[in-house]
């Protein structure tokens, strides 16, 4: 028994030690031209890694480096491997939509999305990825996104009362009293856009609004965030190494007794479990207009060899959830704190809905549509601009497939003072596309791209700009074949949050926030977090209107 106990340890020990031998050897083999600028690397063992995973705020990095470096810049990696930083425009266009099956994701943001999701579509890649997205494509038709609004709307309502009730009986609250009382709108958005993708996702009353909790709750609550703010050194080593381990194997990481990894199993056992029960209540009825019963019924029409396997179908749930949950709440909460720092905008966006509202009653309809909610000017544009500055997945990284050219739009400068407007790039390089210092490019938004400023998209020229993101030329949805299959059900869902909140409420900054700013922490999803707290909050006041 000690032999073999030996044998698998010294097993083990060769194993890891091979891997280490092939990631250090990998790294130190130049991938693009040494000549491109960056940052000195401060250390091997981290390089820029946990600068970037600790600064004070998402995006204070990015921000200076493009300044001094231009769109496209060299970090280091761990162990010594040299990054692409991107920025360009073309050159995210390049990846995302003429490339995107050439460049897979990283194997340290794979990894996580599948300790998150499971074997669902955030996480599959070429044939298979193709595969899972026709299937799907079916449940966000217009058609589709357009019986889904009476929801958002029915949703939103039920927030709204239940935040009055918070003002009502919290001191110093109550609307004929004018009192404008401190709440968090994070916690009662994250609750609405759970219920919503419950009810649309997959037909299931998760009941947050009212008060219902569950083990399904308490795990979901917090996991991207918690799990992945702050790592430890051990964890950004770890992940350093994952794209090079198969991920048969990688999947058993999901067992380390670290932090991010116990979360993340609870939380996809608990609701795969939960999922094979949704399934079959589904199957039985088979005339749900849920999106799990449209993937359903189109996946029973596919040919065998197209279809999604029983797991594939299960962990579509997850992805359902992580997609329409805390990316939708968080947009929301930024677009909301930007709102109550501008009470000059948000009083005449509140104006411009006042009157689409008399139209709406005029012709005798009970609720805005989605052409009502697209003819907001001002809304969008504040919808727009919020999602410029904060754009929730702020770095995404992909591999090289094969050898390439990645072409800039804005030529960078070299070390050796050359102009050039490409960078070759060989297999395996790794490029960490930088989403928010894309959207805030001067050569694209303007010389106040670092500011709040909606009226941009009022007066916006798309003509002169580069096509690269799905959705107003942003990121936040990223694009090509895995930019974000539901963006436009988000997009809708956001406008009825918005156009309900500030035609009910008039938001505006609490007393403290000087002394206690709200900051975005730089997790997976870019979270606010009050400096000096813990967890995500956005605390705002809230003055009942109507």
């Amino acid at each position: 028994m000690v032999v073999e106990y030996a044998s698998v340890t010294m097993a083990s020990f060769a194993l890891v030690s091979i891997v280490t031998l092939v990631v250090i050897l990998s790294h130190f083999r130049r991938r693009f031209p040494k000549d491109i600028q960056g940052p000195p690397s401060p250390s091997f063992l981290f390089g820029h890694e946990k600068d970037i995973h600790y600064q004070n705020e998402v995006g204070d990095l990015d921000f200076q480096w493009m300044r001094q470096y231009g769109t496209a810049w060299r970090v280091g990696g761990c162990l010594g491997e040299d990054v692409l930083m991107l920025a360009d425009p073309k050159g995210l266009q390049h990846i995302l939509q003429g490339s995107a099956y050439n460049y897979p994701k990283s194997g340290e943001d794979r990894q996580f999305l599948r300790l998150i999701t499971g074997d669902g579509l955030a996480w599959v890649h070429g044939e298979t990825h193709r595969r899972q997205r026709k299937i799907m494509n079916p449940a966000f038709t217009a058609p589709q996104l357009r019986a889904f609004l009476p929801l958002f709307h029915k949703r939103a309502a039920k927030m709204i009362q239940r935040l009055k009730d918070e003002v009502t009986n919290t001191a110093g609250g109550g609307g004929g009293g004018g009192g404008a009382p401190v709440i968090d709108l994070l916690g009662w958005l994250t609750r609405m856009t759970l219920d919503v993708i419950g009810e649309a996702g997959f037909g299931y009353e998760f009941g947050t609004l009212d008060d219902k909790e569950d083990d399904f709750s308490k795990n979901w609550t917090g996991v991207v965030v918690e799990s992945s703010l702050y790592p430890s050194s051990l964890d950004l080593i770890a992940k350093s190494f994952f794209s090079y381990i198969p991920v048969n194997i990688l999947y058993y990481t999901r067992y380390l007794p670290l932090r991010e990894y116990r979360r993340t199993r609870d939380w996809l056992d608990y609701t795969r479990s939960m999922a094979r029960d949704i399934i079959r209540k589904s199957e039985a009825q088979g005339d749900g207009k849920d999106v799990m019963s449209v993937l359903i019924r189109a996946n029973a029409s596919e040919n065998p060899k197209t279809r999604l396997s029983r797991p594939e179908v299960l962990d579509q749930i997850s992805t359902l959830i992580l997609a329409g949950t805390d990316t939708t709440a968080l947009t929301a909460s930024w677009v909301l704190w930007e709102l109550a720092k501008d009470p000059a905008f948000q009083d005449q966006v509140r104006e411009e809905i006042k009157a689409a509202r008399a139209q709406v009653t005029a012709r005798g309809d009970a609720d805005f549509t989605i052409a009502d909610l697209d003819s907001l000017t001002l809304l969008q544009a504040a919808l727009k601009e919020g999602m410029r500055l904060h754009p929730i997945g702020w770095h995404f990284s992909r591999l090289a497939g094969k050898d390439d050219v990645i072409p800039l739009l804005h030529p960078i400068t070299t070390k050796s003072g050359e102009q050039i407007s490409s960078i070759p790039v060989r297999k395996g390089t790794k490029v960490k596309m930088s989403f928010c210092a894309y959207n805030r490019l001067p050569i694209v938004w303007g010389e106040d791209a670092d500011r709040w400023n909606p009226m941009r998209w009022v007066n916006i020229d798309t003509s002169k700009q580069t096509t690269v993101g799905v959705y107003a030329n942003l990121l936040n949805f990223s694009a090509g074949v895995r930019g974000c299959i539901g963006w436009k059900f988000s997009v809708i869902e956001l406008q009825s949050i918005l156009m309900n909140l500030l035609e009910s409420f008039e938001l505006t900054m609490p007393p403290d926030s000087d002394n206690n700013p709200i900051l975005r922490k730089p997790a997976q999803g870019m979270a606010p977090i009050i400096e000096g707290h813990s967890g995500p909050a956005l605390g705002l006041k809230i003055k009942i209107l109507a």
